[in-house]
């Protein structure tokens, strides 16, 4: 199981919120990024959280910064929403670019990605709210809109388009530190055949231990933010369990 570090952005600094609301700084994305980098973190994502929603994107020229000095796999997330777009953050410095809102719009434009630049090189953004009773949808816009797909569907069509990856966020659980949703991962764990980057909710090494256990026998990373910014665990803590 890979460890993930999750870096959203807005404005320049790094920020964190409660279920994509309510966003407080944490820190300098470059300070945050080396800092993980040398405690021994395996990826990082960066994630613009207002790209789609002003139809920008910032992160391009923090990207080449960033792989100035980390040599660690990069993602970049938001605001993408042409292959241009893509194309501009692979020559960023980026490894992987990840899409969400953009192929709801433009439901060719994954499968046109994975195409052109190699399904590894994609990952999905999914961004899952539970809106009854065992029943979840994925939202856009960072959590702010409704895309009236049922999750399973949207995962079993995001496959079909041939994507490398998939980040799955629990949009109820981020940043509460009170656990992942397990109920959620149910939902999915059956369907899934790709890798799966799991988000939301992490904050302590028990939760860490219970998401491992929970997927022993499959290819499941973990994305983690509030964890590492607030000082809740140690890198080092976790891949020792993950290990």
């Amino acid at each position: 199981m890979r460890l993930i570090a999750k870096l959203e952005i807005k404005n320049k600094h790094v920020v964190k919120g409660i279920n994509f609301e309510g966003f407080r700084k944490v820190g300098d994305p470059l300070d945050l990024a080396n800092q993980y980098y040398k405690e021994g973190i395996d990826e990082i994502i960066f994630v613009d959280t207002v790209a789609s929603l002003y139809e920008r994107n910032h992160l391009f020229e923090l990207i080449k910064d960033v792989t100035k000095y980390i040599f660690i796999p990069i993602t970049v997330c938001g605001g993408i929403r042409s292959l241009k777009d893509i194309e501009t953050a692979l020559n960023s410095g980026a490894d992987k670019v990840a899409v969400n809102t953009a192929i709801f719009n433009k439901n060719f434009l994954l499968a046109e990605a994975c195409k052109h630049f190699g399904s590894s090189t994609i990952v999905s953004n999914v961004e899952a709210k539970e809106i009854s009773n065992n029943k979840w949808e994925p939202y856009k816009n960072f959590g702010r809109d409704k895309t009236g797909w049922e999750l399973q569907d949207w995962v079993k069509s995001l496959q079909d388009s041939g994507v490398g990856e998939i980040l799955l966020t629990s949009v109820d659980q981020d940043g509460t530190k009170k656990g992942f949703d397990l109920n959620l991962l149910n939902k999915i764990i059956h369907i899934v055949n790709v890798p799966l980057i799991i988000s939301g909710g992490c904050g302590n090494l028990k939760h860490v231990e219970e998401l491992k256990n929970f997927f022993f026998d499959k290819e499941v990373s973990i994305g983690i933010a509030s964890c590492l910014h607030y000082n809740l665990t140690k890198i080092i803590e976790i891949k020792n369990i993950l290990k």
